[in-house]
């Protein structure tokens, strides 16, 4: 951490310091937070697992500025988010566990669950959010109650629901680029029984990169972004409930920017051929993005007295395309191209379908119990059209079914164990057609099943300080990748992984409850650990499997409550990952200064290399300060920042394709009115304007992708009640 993020490194201590010793008599408690971690309402601090939440006031920070799910990366501890494909089909990781794979029929071992429905394809895990009542993430394999590709752990989204009193929320911001957010709330009782609640979000950012080669100006980098979402509930008695949800998603918009050659060889550092609003393509047509998307749920529940049984019923649809120039450049440059690269790919069309049901028992006794089946099936077809030759069509089919069960029990009043089980089977298909192979009209199968079971007891040694212990299990099915074919090649497959999960940690409430620290440690072993191998030589992903792949770290959350007008959070992880397989090799990039062993073919040996877009360390800081006035109202500013250490982006280590002491800051302030339902405010996002180089394409030069560049805008709101 150095120059500006030193400054406001020594700025902020000094702030703390400060406000403690000048208002610490003044401290209020902290509000308790409730997860749903083991699929049933819970005090964070009685969870026996690493959980970790986002609060109100940074998620309306870090959405201000129109930003997609990738804004997740970095804010809490050991969660990063990245993307070279724009505002779809992000890549999730949670303690350096994830998938670097592209295309979009990747699976991942971090799952989106959003109101308690999983979103498995990368393009369902993009869906915008907005209206958000908790974010919630749950560190290590989820097995037993999630299931399959799970073993890194799950993000929660879960939206505002229907109340019986009427509610409103209205939220409008404008900022550089002509960056708009806009987004609304209302809902409330309609009957005795029924309530319903309607939410949308509206986006947009004008186009600001100009394409010099083309000599045309502002035709890139822009967006629309529209979704909306209807939710009924009907409860007709105090036994039973129903809640519908249908929603809908449109995106238009620029796929990722690439740009060529703009770091050195021998250099990971930005150079003058970055310029964050001028490219020089030759191709991609503009880098256009489209996607439309429908869904919907129904999730019943009836409580039978000793028992309440719940149904999750899911469906999603969704299609579109992104095209881009991937080389970056044109046959002049910048730089060094040995080839042009323009491809697009797309979903024809995606259909998944889901069921859950449930049986939990509603003792307050010392005995908990829950039983369940999953059921989960998912048809789509994607297409690559490289335009050199007509455009290859993938099918692929994906069931999975699953029993699980778990139990706890309150031994003493201090110590309470809980285990769980779970089976799963898993089965997918694909068959294929294209210009460059022969047409697979029987389906390439692919099955594997797995019995994961985790084990977990906590201890309170008085009411505010707790610890705890789990083993977990894990299972990743196996994968298909079908996207070489569209370039002459095979398809490649991958078996399926198992982790083993060891974690310890304390959940602690201090200082008269004005402080929450949770800290804990872990390790994970992973077997045949699934890993991508991209480009190298060619525009491509192949799978394989790695012998083992071995992590351990820390990580801790703190929130303090230091006065009642200052409010902190503070979040550090530090986690060390590492290949195990003294056999496994991948192709490199010719131009990379590649400083790994290689054979004489040129191959990487990757043994001991990290997992590949795994930060070695990342730290988190928000403040809010709020000064009272006299009519009412108050004055307040609110600041979050993200310090992120060594990412290595590719299977094999070179000079060029990392990044190391990237960072990003905001800034909000403002004024909330005496009646506290209305609030005007002004806000910047990645503040400093810092250049963050955030991934590569090594196939064809040294080829980059940056974060967003600053916006500054202002934002109004308005609440009811």
């Amino acid at each position: 951490m150095t120059g500006k993020a030193t400054q406001i490194g020594k700025f902020t201590s000094l702030l703390l310091l400060s406000a403690a010793f000048c208002g610490i008599a003044q401290a209020q408690q902290i509000e308790e937070v409730t997860v749903t971690a083991q699929r049933h309402a819970e005090n964070l601090q009685d969870v026996p697992m690493s959980v970790a939440t986002l609060d109100t006031n940074k998620i309306e920070s870090m959405f201000a500025s129109g930003q997609d799910v990738r804004a997740l990366a970095n804010s809490i501890p050991n969660v990063y988010a990245e993307s070279s494909n724009g505002r779809v089909a992000p890549r999730f990781y949670i303690r350096g566990l994830g998938n670097t794979d592209f295309d979009l029929a990747a699976s991942q071992p971090v799952s989106i669950i959003m109101d308690n429905v999983v979103m498995e394809n990368v393009i369902l895990k993009s869906s915008p959010i907005y209206d958000l009542a908790a974010v919630e993430v749950d560190r290590g394999p989820q097995g037993t109650l999630f299931g399959r590709n799970t073993t890194a752990g799950i993000i929660k989204l879960t939206t505002a629901k229907p109340t019986d009193d009427y509610q409103s929320r209205f939220t409008a911001s404008y900022g550089s680029f002509g960056t708009t957010n806009i987004e609304a709330a209302a809902g409330g009782g309609l009957t005795d029984t029924i309530s319903a609640r309607i939410s949308g979000i509206w986006q947009h950012r004008d186009n600001y990169i100009d394409n010099a080669f083309q000599k045309t100006n502002g035709v890139m980098g822009g967006y629309d972004e529209k979704a909306a979402r209807l939710q009924v509930q009907w409860k007709p008695d105090d036994k039973f409930s129903a809640l519908f949800n249908v929603h809908f998603r449109s995106l238009d918009g620029t796929a990722a920017i690439f740009r060529a050659n703009i770091v050195d060889k021998g250099s990971n550092k930005l150079n003058s051929n970055y310029v964050y609003n001028k490219v020089y393509f030759d191709g991609g047509a503009n880098n256009p993005q489209k996607y439309n998307g429908l869904g919907t749920s129904a999730e019943l529940a009836y409580d039978f007295g000793p028992v309440t049984l719940t149904s999750i019923t899911g469906y999603e649809y969704t299609h579109g395309y992104s095209r881009g120039d991937i080389d970056g450049g044109n046959p002049t440059g910048p730089g060094v191209i040995f080839f042009q690269s323009d491809t697009q790919d797309g979903l024809d069309y995606l259909h998944q379908y889901s069921q859950e049901i449930h049986l939990a028992s509603n003792s307050t006794g010392p005995l908990f119990w829950q039983v369940g089946g999953f059921w989960f099936d998912t048809d789509y077809q994607d297409t690559t059209n490289p335009f050199y030759v007509a455009p290859t069509a993938v099918r692929q089919t994906n069931i999975s079914y699953a029993l699980f069960g778990q139990t706890s029990y309150q031994f003493t009043d201090k110590l309470k164990v809980t285990g769980g089980i779970r089976w799963t089977s898993d089965t997918k298909g694909m068959t294929a057609n294209g210009p460059l192979m022969k047409p697979i009209t029987d389906p390439v199968r692919l099955r594997g099943s797995n019995i994961s079971w985790d084990v977990s007891a906590d201890y309170s040694f008085t009411d505010d300080l707790k610890a705890y212990a789990r083993v977990a299990t894990g299972f990743r099915a196996p994968s298909i990748q079908g996207r070489n074919l569209a370039f002459g090649n095979g398809y490649s497959q991958a078996r399926s992984e198992t982790i083993t999960s060891y974690e310890a940690g304390v959940k602690t409430e201090l200082l008269d409850k004005s402080l929450r620290l949770n800290f804990d440690g872990f390790t994970y072993y992973v077997r045949n650990m699934q890993f991508s191998a991209i480009g190298g030589g060619s525009n491509s992903v192949n799978l394989m499997n790695a012998r083992a792949g071995l992590a351990y770290g820390l990580e801790a959350d703190a929130e303090w409550a230091i006065t009642k007008d200052l409010l902190v959070t503070l979040g550090a992880s530090r986690t060390v990952t590492s290949i195990r397989d003294p056999n496994l090799k991948t192709g490199v990039c010719a131009q990379c200064t590649v400083t790994n062993a290689v054979d004489k073919a040129g191959n990487a040996y990757l043994n001991g290399n990290p997992f590949p877009q795994a930060p070695d360390y990342q730290v988190q800081f928000t403040a809010r300060y709020g000064y009272p006035l006299e009519n009412g109202g108050e004055l307040f500013a609110y600041t979050d920042w993200w310090w992120q250490g060594y990412t290595n982006f590719f299977l094999y280590k070179s000079k060029e394709f990392n990044s190391n002491g990237n960072y990003e800051g905001g800034l909000k302030f403002g004024y909330v009115f005496p009646d506290k339902h209305f609030q005007i405010a002004a806000y910047a996002r990645n503040i400093t304007n810092r250049k963050n180089l955030q991934g590569g394409i090594d196939f064809d030069d040294l080829t980059g992708f940056v974060n967003d560049p600053r916006v500054i805008g202002i934002e109004l709101s308005a609440h009811i009640p």
